[in-house]
């Protein structure tokens, strides 16, 4: 700690993390209305996998219970909106147990992991799991994704996409539930726009330059809207043990996680490139 004067402030790690569940709010209560009741059940498995998972392995090694800092749920809650509506259950608690145990807990719990433990738990399942990750059919929609749809070259309804009526993960499909969530975590200064800001605007500037469809508002809409790029744009990317603390740090990541993300969405094989590239950012 460096010497006095010291600012003092009434924030506690469980405050921000309860003003970060209240911003899911109004993605995961579309996420479950969007989708149905198994939507809801994974969110809570993946909530009580992780809560639990910290616990025991706190009470095995003799230490501080800390499940009640919140940030056990919020990992949980991050983890259920980068997952298929219809994912199995066993699938969604084996995610919460990695994300705490394996990218928290091993390496020194809160503030000492090196990457998102919800990026990474997502990106352990994607890798252990692939067909089940992938499968976003559900009773209300089969089919492609509207990203996948995208890189096809088919069409898509982009005004669909923003408002959320599309598959895909349970958290990433309402566009306008993501920011009004943003606006609450502006609002009350638990992240500024340096991030996402700077990780939107990159991303635009180079699906413009390398999309092959020049300054197509359309496209760039649709890109926007589809996939997690607002989810970890907003909620991943800021992740406070995993992002800079510097301002010109900030920039550099934001432009990073943009440049990759249009990179792995244009030239790679999978439609989709946030996980990635901000786990690849959270490495660098």
């Amino acid at each position: 700690v460096s010497s006095n004067p010291h600012i003092r402030s009434k924030d506690t790690t469980s405050r921000i993390m309860l003003y970060v569940i209240i911003s899911l709010l109004p993605a995961a209560c579309f996420g479950v209305f969007n989708f149905g009741l198994h939507a809801l059940a994974v969110i809570i498995v993946t909530i009580a996998s992780t809560v639990l998972t910290e616990y025991i392995y706190e009470r095995l090694m003799k230490k501080k219970v800390t499940i009640g800092d919140l940030s056990a749920v919020v990992t949980g809650l991050l983890l259920a909106m980068n997952l298929p509506p219809m994912a199995p259950l066993w699938m969604a608690a084996m995610g919460g147990i990695f994300a705490i145990l394996v990218v928290k807990m091993l390496f020194g719990g809160l503030g000492q992991n090196f990457m998102n433990p919800a990026l990474g738990a997502r990106c352990f399942l994607m890798i252990s799991f692939t067909s089940l990750m992938t499968n976003f059919n559900c009773d209300t929609y089969t089919g492609a994704t509207p990203l996948a749809a995208l890189k096809a070259g088919e069409n898509v309804d982009v005004m669909s996409m923003i408002i959320g009526r599309t598959s895909g993960t349970i958290g990433e499909t309402s566009m306008v539930a993501l920011i009004i969530g943003a606006c609450i975590l502006i609002l009350l200064g638990v992240i500024d726009l340096k991030i996402p800001g700077t990780y939107i605007v990159t991303f635009v500037i180079f699906i413009t330059i390398f999309g092959g469809h020049g300054f197509d508002s359309q496209y760039i809409s649709a890109n926007l809207a589809g996939g997690g790029l607002m989810l970890g744009a907003i909620f991943m990317a800021t992740d406070y043990a995993t992002s800079p603390v510097t301002k010109p740090g900030q920039i550099i990541f934001g432009i990073g996680c943009g440049l990759l993300t249009c990179f792995i969405r244009r030239f790679g094989s999978y439609p989709e490139g946030v996980c990635y590239s901000i786990l690849i950012m959270n490495c660098t």
